[in-house]
């Protein structure tokens, strides 16, 4: 029997290539660019996983494909690009799968945002407004400054402009009229605050949350993320009102099954939505997750996708505190743009106490254009301790020791 993958996150293909075993299936990875887990596939035996190398944004070809495979028994979307045709060949198929309908409503981040406003639990409308300098004067008569600027349907931080004053919004709107958009622009209040993830998971209205990820922004006005640990050690009754307001702000986008990773700000007036994602979380998130439940968590996005609750909503009901290690980990980007020659520091890792370890996502060869958002990042360092502090302590102190050399457009031969 098969379990098919349409696109996956960067890493955890090694991890979801075990729990498809684990639950007697054996995964096949629908993708258009395999190099993008050229990581996960060289710590994999060549024969783990079928691979079909198609144009993954082409509906027709991936049902074609998806037709062609044995015992197709389920179809895993975990990526936010293709949760939408992800959730309609689901359906299309007649495989366990979320509403197509909801997974519309949750990759419109205006929509979510004027839902939960609509219900009482954001302080901020949304405003759609054209990618235009003219939309200033609508900006601050219906939201006001601080604001925030954002591609209804983008991703990795891109498209997002924090602006404090009228100059910051004339100038932001001004680069937006320049960008393509996946979806729409609009504007919402700006909420000041540490930002964190709720990481959670749910089956048919009932929500477990597994942690709390802890994330470093870069100074403004970039907001590409810097580092992030896990789990969070809140005091217990902050940690159960983050809980009862995640499953709160789920329900009302309508997310009732799966992994969820919900990026909130927690303000001096308890938290606000940042962005829902209906999946695991990004980077190295996943990773964190499984050693600090001490389980391969993927399983869960197995069970969900064959269409049966989770052992693990279970099995984090009994697991308190987490069994395992705190993780952190910092992404690293280069200081200019040009084209990524290599690294310098990675072979003194072993150096570092909390036993480091060295995720790439780039090759050399490559073109660094976009610093200012997740695009620019070359590589990821991981890190253990006995709490999230000292974990993320000990990741900024090694990845500090590794620095990207690149070949800028002056430098001479």
């Amino acid at each position: 029997m098969t379990i098919a993958a349409l696109e996956a996150l960067t890493f955890g293909l090694g991890r979801l290539v075990e729990a498809a075993g684990n639950a007697g299936h054996r995964l096949c990875l629908l993708t258009g660019d395999r190099d993008v887990y050229r990581h996960e596939l060289a710590h994999l035996d060549p024969g783990a996983l079928d691979i079909v190398d198609i144009d993954t944004t082409d509906a027709g070809a991936c049902a074609a494909a998806l037709s062609a495979l044995p015992d197709l028994s389920g179809l895993i979307n975990s990526t936010d690009t293709w949760s939408v045709p992800g959730a309609d060949l689901a359906a299309k198929f007649g495989l366990p799968g979320p509403d197509p309908t909801a997974v519309r409503t949750l990759r419109d981040k205006s929509r979510v945002r004027a839902l939960l406003h609509e219900r009482g639990l954001s302080r901020s409308r949304a405003v759609t407004v054209p990618a235009d300098v003219s939309s200033a004067e609508a900006i601050l008569r219906e939201v006001g400054l601080p604001a925030v600027l954002k591609d209804s349907a983008g991703t990795s931080s891109r498209n997002v402009w924090p602006v404090r004053d009228e100059r910051q919004l004339r100038t932001a709107l001004a680069e937006a009229s320049q960008r393509p958009f996946n979806g729409q622009l609009f504007a919402e209040r700006f909420f000041s605050g540490p930002v964190y993830s709720a990481e959670t998971l749910g089956w048919e209205g009932e929500t477990k949350l597994l942690g709390v990820l802890s994330r470093q922004m870069s100074p403004e006005p970039s907001v590409r993320e810097e580092a992030a640990a896990f789990p969070v050690a809140f005091p217990r009754p902050e940690l159960d009102l983050i809980e009862s307001w995640v499953g709160r702000v789920l329900a009302a986008a309508g997310h009732d099954s799966g992994f969820a990773h919900v990026e909130f700000v927690l303000t001096a007036d308890g938290p606000e939505l940042v962005e829902i994602n209906r999946r695991i979380g990004g980077a190295l998130v996943g990773e964190a997750l499984c050693r600090a439940l001490r389980t391969n968590v993927y399983d869960a996005m197995v069970d969900t996708a064959l269409g049966r609750r989770p052992a693990l909503l279970d099995a984090v009901a009994a697991a308190e505190p987490a069994p395992g290690p705190a993780t952190a980990f910092v992404l690293v980007y280069p200081d200019r743009p040009g084209t990524l020659t290599g690294w310098t520091g990675i072979d003194g890792l072993t150096a570092f106490p909390g036993s480091p370890e060295w995720h790439p996502t780039a090759v050399p060869g490559r073109r660094l254009e976009h610093l200012s958002d997740q695009r620019g990042c070359t590589g990821i360092v991981l890190t253990e301790a006995e709490t999230a502090e000292l974990a993320l302590h000990r990741a900024l102190s090694a990845a500090g020791s590794i620095r990207p050399t690149v070949a800028g457009d002056d430098d001479r031969e």
